[in-house]
């Protein structure tokens, strides 16, 4: 285990910040804009040391090991923390990395519990409504997954309205999700109201934005 003498962590405290006791370095494993777009986001705009970690499609990891057996869902984002432990579902992973880093996500009040049920919601209801265009389903059910989404997306730019973010005025948890979200709506077929076209358009010009998009080829 590496010494950090405490008077360094002071005086450098990016070299804390960036890594330099490699055992705490997370893994993301991701699909190339793929909803782990979100957690790519996060860890970077909270300056929390990670390595990404792609897969193929027959489940090997970059690094050569069985997907499966470290995840038996199958399925991405995971996150493997330095003591090999796994964390799998963006809005566990979403909210363990607000905890560990003390940011995107308010400290009190209904904003941090604003910010979770956005989550949530992104989650079932948008994100779960999806499935029909990524998986090319009947075109009866993507009918009226449209008709769902419609419904979802309004209810979120009702809850933005004009402030800069979903939940408030500063970058949350929230918006690292709601970007990808957003990406992936051209697969819908789907306009997005205007406030959170907006935003999605803002977002991309975020330098924790940029340097997640540039890291997984999209840009």
């Amino acid at each position: 285990m590496a010494v950090v003498n405490i008077v360094d962590l002071v005086s450098d405290p990016e070299r804390w910040r960036w890594g330099h006791r490699t055992e705490t370095t997370m893994n993301l494993f991701y699909y190339p804009a793929a909803c782990s777009l979100a957690d790519h986001i996060a860890l970077i705009e909270t300056g929390l040391p990670y390595k990404l970690l792609g897969i193929t499609h027959e489940k090997k990891t970059e690094d050569g090991r069985d997907f499966l057996s470290l995840n038996p869902k199958g399925y991405i984002p995971a996150l493997e923390l330095d003591d090999g432990t796994i964390l799998t579902e963006n809005q566990v992973i979403l909210a363990y990395i607000a905890e560990q880093s003390g940011k995107l996500l308010p400290k009190d009040g209904i904003l941090k519990w604003r910010t979770l049920e956005a989550l949530a919601f992104m989650s079932s209801e948008i994100h779960g409504n999806y499935n029909p265009f990524f998986k090319d389903f009947p075109e009866p059910e993507k009918v009226r997954a449209r008709e769902k989404l419609k419904k979802a997306f309004a209810l979120l730019a009702d809850q933005m309205g004009d402030k800069a973010f979903l939940v408030n005025n500063e970058m949350t948890i929230a918006d690292c999700y709601l970007f990808w979200v957003l990406m992936a709506t051209p697969r819908s077929g789907l306009a997005v109201p205007k406030n959170l076209q907006d935003c999605f358009e803002r977002m991309k010009a975020i330098p924790s934005v940029i340097q997640a998009l540039t890291e997984e080829g999209l840009i």
